[in-house]
């Protein structure tokens, strides 16, 4: 490719509010849709900038070069055998082709490949200004962007996240023409809303950050304004001589709200303070988009700090308003925890009964029951003491009462914390209460688990009673929808049960998951637990994040334990590393498949095999091996059965020499029946040591 120049692409797509939960995410692909683009155009850039604010998706591609030169598209055709027939007249198929080419069949080359010769069309394109081809990367990019729900506007057919008021879209100073998303596009802006609503030429890309700044009061990048939240918030709260409360998903979705961030501080009555922890935290964060603020014990203070998007002259006026906003939503979440209080959690068990769990598994309270029964034979598995068994016994039937409380019916994801404020509130063992709210944890991906055991208990009988039962209705995972969340609630389980160190057999409780729902089920309960258990080791494959022969090599033993499949894939982590493992691994593949030659010729020799006869030998370096392997073998099965693979296998590295002898010294396939299935033997007695851990054949080079 040629070129003439560079220039920096400026576009920008200018709407009204987009939505602020995902707007960096939107931001990011839609800068990602654009660079893959410009380089399938040929006019990549040499790197994309993403913006992004309550009003606009924009992003600048650094270095796009002003022409791509011409090229040669090469389009191929039919097989040269399906394009003539016998009498060498073009087919339907070269007809065909030839038509939608624009060209006649004898225009059309040739192509010889390894694989066959095709008809093929070769183009010759001109020389052009990459002008022309950036708005039909725009377009693309956008239509590709992930939105859930698209919607139009107006009299036209464009549909995007929310309706289009502006387009700038330039190639250095020159606007690129386009009409996209049923705009025109142009060199300007938009400014604040309030602050300065009135448009802002820009005349390079260069100067875009800097003119919405000013005048425009926009700081237009996402990662700068988030940075500066998260600072404004903290100075304010340590004006207060505290702490904000500021997770990431609360300061992404407030920097998703501004373009002009001013920190707001207000109060509320103490009484308030008599409230739990997470209902002030969540009226705050939930319903106002406020940042709680704490002493430094950790205890929530009687104030809070909001983000304004606009710098006001009268902050006193807009402080008396945000306090104003907040006391009745604060008062009603009073009323709900009071109105609450006056039943007892355990006399809210019959509602469940009208909460459906899901159509074709029946209610909330049927899948209470299941989880009950599910949760003693994880507790047994899991070798709890019998205080621990009846603490999650308990949760077991108490955890989904709060479902039918007001507090959870208006903020659904307190959903387990208010059963375990409730359930204290009623009596209930404090091991109990944990265990309720430890029942939805983890609730994504890197969350916190269960502290304590009945509560790492309960959540792992509450997720594989929901994989069970939606894979028994043949509702589970397609492609990239998972309306359950399967995945996360498989990936939830199986990190419960390794992290928390529980070495417990995950294919008997799917079994035992399976075997709760009953008849209600339409797969047969053996097939289906087979597929729910791979489903769920599937999961670990890809969070071990170990190498894929590794993985393999541990899989091929099928472990039902995840801990312990953890642990043997470690081992061979570790036995890889080590300077004999290459050797080994090579010489345990040339076993396998000696093992498997003779059992092909015939089937009965596994079942035949004998011990070593060290009187059969015939060459040293056998009876070197074999004393090696006798001497070795004790301690490696000591160490294999209180689990030390790690151990067993260095201990099995010691054999590399004697392998590699025995290799290069031995006939194995010797005449002699006797001393051919002699030495098999010594080689089968090698390869299941080996096996106890992993099958180490699978390693790759």
């Amino acid at each position: 490719m040629t070129e003439t120049g560079r220039s920096d692409l400026l576009a920008e797509i200018g709407t009204e509010e987009l939505p602020p939960q995902g707007l960096a995410s939107l931001s990011e692909a839609f800068a990602s849709a654009v660079r893959d683009g410009l380089a399938r155009a040929g006019i990549g850039g040499r790197a994309v900038e993403p913006f992004a604010t309550p009003r606009r998706l924009a992003l600048i591609a650094r270095g796009v070069p002003d022409r791509v030169a011409g090229r040669t598209r090469e389009r191929r055709g039919p097989a040269l055998a399906a394009a003539f027939d016998g009498d060498g007249q073009p087919t339907r198929a070269a007809l065909g082709f030839a038509r939608s080419c624009g060209v006649d069949v004898v225009d059309l080359d040739r192509l010889a490949t390894p694989k066959g010769t095709w008809l093929v069309h070769r183009a010759e394109e001109p020389p052009r200004p990459a002008s022309d081809l950036v708005p039909g990367v725009i377009e693309a990019a956008l239509a590709e962007v992930p939105i859930a729900r698209r919607m139009r506007w107006g009299d036209g057919d464009a549909q995007f996240v929310r309706p289009v008021h502006w387009l700038v879209l330039l190639l250095g100073r020159e606007v690129v023409e386009a009409t996209i998303l049923g705009v025109r596009s142009g060199r300007e802006t938009r400014g604040h809303r309030f602050h300065h609503p009135h448009p802002i030429p820009i005349a390079d890309p260069a100067e875009y950050v800097e003119k919405l700044r000013c005048p425009g009061r926009v700081i237009a990048s996402f990662g700068e304004r988030r940075r500066l939240v998260g600072g404004l918030v903290a100075e304010a709260a340590d004006a207060l001589d505290g702490r904000a409360v500021a997770d990431g998903a609360l300061l992404d979705e407030v920097t998703a709200l501004v373009e002009w961030p001013v920190a707001v501080t207000g109060r509320f009555e103490e009484r308030f303070l008599d409230l739990p922890r997470g209902v002030i935290a969540a009226t705050l964060q939930g319903h106002q988009r406020y940042f709680p603020v704490e002493d430094e014990h950790g205890r929530l203070r009687a104030s809070f700090i909001t983000i304004s998007n606009i710098e006001s002259r009268r902050p006193d006026a807009v402080r008396a308003g945000n306090e104003r906003v907040v006391r009745p939503r604060l008062e009603d979440a009073a009323f709900f925890v009071r109105t609450d209080l006056e039943r007892p959690l355990p006399a809210r068990r019959a509602a469940l009964e009208g909460v459906v769990f899901q159509e074709r598994l029946g209610s909330m309270a049927a899948k209470s029951d299941r989880v009950t029964a599910l949760v003693r034979r994880v507790a047994r598995a899991a070798a709890l003491a019998p205080a621990e068994t009846a603490a999650a016994v308990r949760a077991a039937e108490l955890y989904k009462c709060d479902l039918v409380t007001a507090m959870v019916g208006e903020f659904p994801d307190l959903q387990g914390y208010m059963g375990a404020c409730y359930a204290r509130e009623g009596g209930e063992p404090g091991a109990v209460a944990d265990a309720i709210e430890e029942a939805y944890l983890p609730r994504f991906a890197g969350d916190a688990l269960p502290r304590t055991p009945a509560g790492r208990a309960l959540a792992l009988a509450e997720r594989l009673d929901t994989v069970a039962g939606i894979f028994g209705i043949g509702l589970g995972p397609t492609g990239d929808r998972d309306p359950f969340a399967l995945r996360r609630n498989a990936l939830g389980a199986l990190r419960i049960l390794v992290e928390g160190e529980i070495d417990a057999d995950l294919e008997a409780l799917v079994q035992d998951a399976v075997e709760g729902y009953g008849e209600r089920l339409e797969a047969g309960r053996e097939p289906l637990a087979g597929e729910v258990f791979e489903f769920m080791m599937e999961r670990l494959r890809g969070w071990s994040e170990a190498p894929p022969d590794v993985f393999a090599a541990v899989h091929a033993r099928r472990p039902t334990r995840p801990l312990d499949f953890v642990r043997r894939m470690n081992a061979v982590q570790s036995f890889r590393a080590l300077p004999e493992a290459a050797s080994l691994a090579a010489a345990n593949k040339r076993i396998a498949n000696l093992l498997r030659q003779v059992v092909e010729i015939d089937p009965g020799a596994t079942r035949r095999r004998s011990e070593v006869d060290r009187t059969l030998f015939t060459d040293p370096v056998e009876d070197r091996l074999a004393s090696q392997v006798l001497a070795v073998a004790p301690g490696v099965e000591a160490m294999l059965a209180r689990g030390d693979y790690t151990e067993a296998m260095t201990a099995l590295a010691g054999l590399r020499a004697g392998v590699d002898d025995f290799f290069d010294r031995v006939q194995v396939m010797t005449d002699d029946p006797a001393v051919r299935g002699n030495r098999l033997a010594l080689l089968a007695r090698i390869a299941d040591l080996f096996l106890e851990t992993a099958d180490i054949s699978r390693l790759q080079a």
